[in-house]
């Protein structure tokens, strides 16, 4: 039999993703039909205020308007990115004195706190976190139930179908590039490089593409005067999962070029990283990383090296690096994404009054059942697959031959 829960915790760490405020919404409203009694408090700036033990009550003015929030981007409590194994990183920065283990803080502080179950809303690395947490809570005997949600507009976890929040900045990418397209008008020969979020998916690059493209397709447009739909389109797209051939794509683009006065190119922020930081190590460049290993994706900055690669090449007048991420990432989420994380909600706090931990999510390995999936089997790095249809077709539409598979993430 579970153990009655008196007390909840949440917490948002990560990035931002268009689920976060939505997500704590529909917990509290949630628990306040289902199991009104239950106490509830945020723990701020993600596990960093759980090792500090700063967190925020859920009043009953809050469980009153709770979901206001999730008409909100970006998360009420704040975020911030800490690896809970990452000894030394926890020292340096404050969060644990030299000598303590942080799991061990972040247990105590929680058994202190008196919390019976904690709900995690983040990506693979918050969420691989949490499942380390939920090992060293069950190895220690610390009576606590771990419940995550996945947060990451990269949509690469391991075994999630769609990550919440992902639609919506997929769409909010597109919207940004309504906009920044129209800068192809400003100069002939015009470059344009859309750099979306993805670090090592091409996920979220694709969808924004597909995105905005049908958005294009419904746009009138006046081909007499000017304004065509060739001139507005993608014309091409670059993920990580995928090898570029430079040289002929910079050959195929300069014919797109010639013929409309411009070149319009998404990419992921992770597309061509290796190389990139193989040329930096080569000039004796130091990359710096982030508490969980990850190269700094700004200092490497994929962007520009494509804007490199093909703004002489293509004779371009002009070259222009966009990056989306930023936008998309902080929106409010749109009606696909909410449907999603209500649902998602809904089954967390059931699975938390029922005293199963795990994250939840459209298990791939259940014909998509929407569960609690194990913390053991959860994993970052899930790769976009190039051989998919729709991708496939994309790339033909726009002229761009179908790519080569570069690798193939493991579990």
């Amino acid at each position: 039999m579970a153990k009655e829960v008196k007390k909840v915790a949440f917490l948002t760490a990560g990035g931002l993703a268009p689920c976060l405020s939505s997500s704590i919404g529909f917990l509290i409203d949630e628990y306040t039909k289902t199991a009104p009694k239950v106490e509830m408090i945020g723990y701020v700036d993600g596990y960093m205020g759980l090792l500090k033990g700063q967190s925020i009550k859920v009043t009953d003015e809050v469980r009153k308007n709770a979901l206001v929030l999730t008409r909100h981007g970006g998360s009420p409590i704040g975020n911030s990115r800490v690896k809970l194994t990452n000894v030394k990183d926890c020292v340096k920065r404050g969060l644990v004195k030299e000598g303590e283990d942080p799991l061990k803080v972040a247990a105590d502080q929680l058994v202190k706190d008196g919390v019976d179950v904690l709900h995690t809303i983040g990506g693979d690395d918050t969420n691989t976190t949490a499942a380390d947490l939920a090992a060293y809570l069950a190895t220690n005997n610390y009576p606590l139930i771990v419940v995550g949600l996945p947060k990451t507009i990269d949509n690469d976890v391991y075994p999630i179908k769609q990550s919440l929040g992902a639609w919506t900045a997929a769409e909010e990418g597109a919207r940004f590039f309504q906009h920044v397209v129209k800068e192809c008008t400003a100069n002939p020969r015009s470059l344009i490089i859309h750099e979306v979020m993805g670090r090592n998916c091409g996920w979220l690059t694709f969808a924004t593409a597909m995105a905005y493209r049908k958005m294009l397709k419904r746009t009138k447009v006046l081909d007499a005067f000017g304004l065509t739909k060739k001139r507005l389109d993608v014309h091409a797209v670059y993920v990580p999962e995928a090898k570029v051939d430079l040289k002929g794509e910079a050959a195929r683009l300069n014919k797109i070029m010639d013929e409309v006065g411009c070149v319009n190119i998404f990419v992921s922020e992770g597309a061509c990283v290796a190389e990139i930081i193989a040329e930096m190590k080569s000039r004796g460049e130091e990359v710096p990383v982030d508490a969980f290993g990850h190269p700094r994706l700004d200092k490497v900055n994929v962007g520009q090296y494509f804007a490199k690669q093909f703004g002489s090449k293509l004779g371009a007048e002009k070259t222009q690096v966009f990056k989306s991420g930023y936008f998309a990432r902080a929106s409010a989420p749109n009606k696909k994404d909410l449907a999603l994380i209500h649902a998602s909600c809904a089954k967390a706090v059931e699975c938390a009054l029922a005293g199963v931990s795990g994250v939840i999510g459209k298990d791939e390995d259940k014909s998509g059942e929407l569960r609690a999936c194990e913390f053991t089997r959860i994993a970052g790095g899930k790769p976009f697959n190039v051989r998919k249809g729709s991708f496939r077709k994309m790339l033909g539409e726009i002229g761009q031959p179908h790519p080569r598979k570069k690798r193939t993430a493991k579990k």
